[in-house]
């Protein structure tokens, strides 16, 4: 359940310049065009600091194109200030989950998930991760997008409940 009117949702992968700037940008497009930007706001973050304010890949930028979405964000490190920030945060493979359930406190506000475990049919598949495409070839990141596309798509239903259900009657 939300804790306020705003829901904040934190993208999280390695370095923050390929697979979650993509989810956020594709969760952005799909907030926006579900009438709900004043409702959510997202962000993305990585495990690592090696691409401290960089754009995203210019790969990642390039597909994300070519499906009408822009990326914008500028690579940071995940703080341990965002588990207090955020409502959601969002691993993009379990390496990122281990990560941050390290840094996960008593009394942590965020909940944490993997992005694929949104999916439909998610509990029918042993792989919930976001392959990393950063080493591969463009079809690498054309996966990356169809994977966050359906991610995303499911953790905004998840969120679209959680506000009509803290609306007031």
């Amino acid at each position: 359940m939300p804790r306020c009117a705003v829901v904040r949702i934190l993208f999280v992968c390695t370095g923050n310049i390929c697979r979650s700037p993509t989810a956020e940008g594709v969760m952005r497009a799909l907030v926006s065009a579900a009438g709900l930007a004043d409702a959510i706001e997202l962000d993305s973050a990585g495990t690592g600091g090696w691409h401290v304010g960089e754009l995203p890949d210019a790969r990642t930028c390039a597909a994300a194109r070519r499906r009408g979405v822009e990326l914008t964000h500028r690579a940071r490190k995940v703080e341990p200030r965002d588990l207090d920030r955020f409502d959601w945060i969002i691993a993009l493979d379990r390496d990122h989950l281990r990560d941050l359930q390290r840094l996960v406190g008593a009394g942590t506000r965020a909940r944490i998930a993997l992005l694929r475990s949104f999916e439909d049919d998610a509990e029918l598949t042993d792989e919930l991760d976001v392959p990393d495409p950063y080493y591969g070839d463009h079809d690498g990141f054309e996966e990356v997008l169809d994977l966050c596309e359906r991610g995303c798509r499911g953790l905004l239903a998840r969120v679209r409940a959680e506000l009509a259900e803290s609306a007031p009657p």
